[in-house]
């Protein structure tokens, strides 16, 4: 009882999933748009017809007199007249597909109807048959009469579509063939015995009759037997001759039926058994959706709290500048009021004046003298006439240094809003390098707001199932990580936080470890260098090669031979154990240098000799240095790649590196596509190179250091200690890669001894 319970409940939930989306109520004869959403078909025709499209041609409906067995007589064929015999190519050409003779060819293109889907809100293609290419969805109509038998027929009676209505039967059987539900008298008449009709396939009586099996809408009678997973559609064997599934993947319909039936089944069976985690999650949910409108009030609270700072803060600021302004006005006033006294006290002592002018009149000297000097004190004339002569107000009547420009307040208040979270990093892949220490370097973009500080995250490829590490509270635009695995891919993202909580990611970067631990040394320079054309800097990362005096002597070598000059420059340590790596930089502009490893004894020799190069003997590349042309198979003592002029170029290999071929090595930087040449391939130049020494192997690999991509490999004599060593042929310029943990270090560090120093001291040999 609680099954048949779970079950009604189930079908009753399940209505909104049988509804047509054009007229809301219960699919009736459902049909399955190219977009896979189904309509009913009636509804399907009122809409293209509603869109200016011409009526389709639709079959009778399953209820409408044409279908019903009533109106036709007992005795009349009910199976459709049989068609003649087809061959396969006669239906593809009636299809309208190839060429035949009598085919007219179409002067206008066809006429493709556009279907407005209302769950995808756009429109679907519909082809240019419209609807006659879309398939009946027969599961879904298997449903729908599940669901009314289920709910709402249950208990209502299917009656026999033959007999007369005062006294018609309950059907007890159903007719595929006929599409008519029979009670058992209408059955046995309609089907007598040892007749064609009683093969036909009868089932429970229903009222609403399917076909049997899918048929192709463009090959009459043809079974869709196939399905195309790039086009997503069913096939018949006529259909999948086509071109335009040429390449297709295609397969049997069964096996696309029990793939997809396994993959729909595992996936529900999934979300059946994680029913608690469902109910978890929605418990999580309503509580954010709780939380959220209490934050939501908060933040109100906190947006008419903030407004009202900001109203007070204005009418603080109001009342200050208003006394600022009524005091300028008072003492302006008070210093014109006193002008307007002083020139008023001229006015009143006119008596004084006439007085005066009666005392001009005098001729007795002294007496003038003596009631003069009275009365010119007390006029004050030089003041006064000084003042009318130099008249000014005392003080500005204006007020123009009393206004307020507030455009720049006024735009910020017109731009006040929410704070943001910082915008996605940008990483500068320029700066960013995996070393001993990865570097991570980044940049906010310009229309981001700041960031407090950043979190850098990151993770290797191949320890994925880890998850990701997290670098809290970076401060600044860079990051260092340490404690790595070599020879290793990590991806890293980085992102920015404020107040208003962290940002976007970053895109991904990935950053390729060295193959083996870095080797920090610095260039020699106890090798009795040529001052005027080798420079090292104060360093020792550094060193520049200029054409000389040397160079300019040998000129009149010119017409007799080929003179150039080579100038050796090593590093400070010797490798007698283990797997070391490097990097360094050659500047594009250099003309010809080298850069690899060679034994120190040999190195020595070499570097007592003429440094004048006029045979390509002494080119460490070609292995006639080695003694190559006596011994074929010997170990050169020496191996380099030259760079120079923008390029990089790579050797021939030579006999003991073609024997590593046969292990399955094999040339990474052409992949064994790119031809082949008797003297070798010449590439850009890489950013940064990188050398990686197996000391045990007696082999040295050459990478573009920005990808850790292999560019060259070969082999060098291991028999004594070897140094990195780099040769400058002309102009040129080389910068060693400086290790990662030195770049912030306000000292240079104290170096680890990891390998065994060279003991050897030059000048006494």
């Amino acid at each position: 009882q609680s099954a048949s319970g779970l079950g009604l409940c189930g079908m009753k939930s399940m209505e909104r999933e049988l509804h047509c989306p054009v007229c809301k109520e219960i699919v009736k004869q459902p049909i399955v748009l190219p977009c896979q959403h189904s309509v009913c078909l009636m509804c399907a025709s009122e809409v293209l017809v509603a869109n200016g499209y011409p009526p389709p041609e639709l079959p009778p409906e399953p209820y409408s007199p044409a279908s019903t067995p009533n109106t036709r007589s007992p005795r009349q064929a009910r199976r459709p007249m049989p068609k003649a015999e087809q061959r396969p190519i006669d239906r593809v050409l009636r299809a309208g597909y190839g060429t035949y003779p009598g085919r007219r060819r179409k002067e206008a293109p066809p006429l493709v109807m556009m279907f407005p889907c209302i769950p995808c809100g756009r429109d679907v293609e519909l082809g240019e048959k419209g609807l006659a290419d879309c398939l009946r969805n027969l599961s879904l109509e298997r449903i729908v009469e599940r669901y009314r038998h289920t709910v709402s027929l249950g208990s209502v009676a299917v009656m026999c579509q033959f007999c007369k209505p005062p006294q018609a039967l309950e059907a007890t059987k159903g007719c595929t063939d006929c599409r008519a539900s029979f009670c058992n008298e209408c059955f046995k008449l309609y089907h007598p015995w040892g007749t064609p009709r009683a093969q036909h396939e009868h089932i429970q009586p229903t009222l609403n009759f399917r076909p049997k099996v899918l048929t192709c809408p463009e090959h009459d009678q043809e079974k869709l037997q196939f399905y195309c997973r790039s086009c997503q559609r069913l096939l018949c064997p006529l259909c999948k001759l086509r071109r335009i599934h040429a390449g297709h993947k295609i397969l049997p319909v069964t096996q696309a039926y029990q793939a997809l039936k396994e993959k729909i089944a595992k996936e529900m069976n999934y979300i059946l058994s994680n029913q608690e985690t469902v109910l978890a999650q929605i418990t999580q949910l309503e509580s954010a959706i709780t939380q959220t409108e209490v934050n939501s009030v908060a933040a109100r609270e906190q947006l008419a709290q903030s407004v009202r700072d900001l109203t007070a803060a204005l009418a603080e600021r109001h009342a200050s500048l208003t006394q600022a302004l009524e005091a300028a006005r008072q003492k302006r006033s008070e210093a014109l009021a006193a002008q307007v006294a002083e020139r008023r006290s001229l006015m009143e002592h006119a008596g004084l004046m006439a007085f005066t002018q009666e005392l001009l009149k005098e001729q007795d000297a002294p007496c003038f003298v003596q009631a003069a000097r009275q009365t010119h004190n007390r006029l004050e004339l030089n003041k006064s006439i000084e003042n009318l002569q130099c008249f000014a107000l005392a003080a500005d009547p204006s007020f123009r240094h009393f206004q307020l420009d507030v455009s720049k307040e006024l735009k910020l208040l017109t731009e006040l809003h929410f704070i943001h979270a910082p915008l996605a990093p940008v990483i500068d892949t320029q700066r960013t390098l995996a070393y001993d220490q990865l570097f991570l370097c980044w940049r906010l973009p310009q229309d981001s707001v700041p960031a407090w500080h950043f979190s850098v995250e990151y993770r290797g490829l191949a320890a994925a199932r880890w998850g990701w590490q997290r670098l809290d509270e970076v401060n600044g635009t860079s990051a260092v990580i340490d404690r790595l695995e070599m020879d290793s891919v990590y991806v890293l993202r980085v992102r920015g936080c404020n107040k208003a909580g962290y940002g976007e990611y970053s895109e991904e970067v990935y950053l390729h470890t060295p193959p083996a631990p870095v080797l920090n040394f610095y260039l020699d320079s106890r090798w009795g260098l040529h001052a005027d054309r080798l420079v090292v800097s104060k360093e020792q990362r550094c060193a520049r090669s200029v054409p000389g005096l040397s160079l300019l002597q040998a000129a009149d070598h010119a017409l007799t031979s080929c003179h150039l000059t080579s100038d050796l420059l090593v590093g400070d340590v010797a490798i007698t154990q283990g797997r070391h790596y490097w990097a360094c930089s050659v500047e594009p502009g250099s003309y010809l240098v080298k850069v690899g490893v060679g034994l120190e004894s040999k190195l020595q020799e070499w570097f007592h000799l003429p440094q004048d190069m006029a045979s390509p003997r002494y080119d460490p590349d070609s292995g006639h240095d080695s003694g190559a042309e006596d011994a074929l198979d010997s170990i050169p003592p020496f191996c380099f790649l030259t760079m120079g002029m923008g390029k990089i170029y790579l050797p021939q290999y030579s006999s003991h590196q073609h024997s590593s071929h046969g292990n399955g090595i094999r040339d990474p930087i052409t992949n064994g596509n790119s031809p082949s040449s008797p003297a070798g391939l010449t590439y850009p130049l890489p950013p940064r190179l990188g050398v990686c020494l197996d000391f045990e192997k007696g082999r040295v690999t050459f990478y573009d250091a920005h990808s850790l991509r292999p560019l060259w490999e070969g082999h060098v004599d291991c028999s004594g200690p070897v140094c990195p060593a780099f040769c400058f042929i002309g102009g040129g310029a080389l910068q060693l890669q400086e290790l990662v943990a030195n770049r912030n270090a306000d000292q240079t560090p104290v170096r680890r001894v990891t390998i065994q120093p060279r003991v050897t001291n030059l000048n006494n040999n």
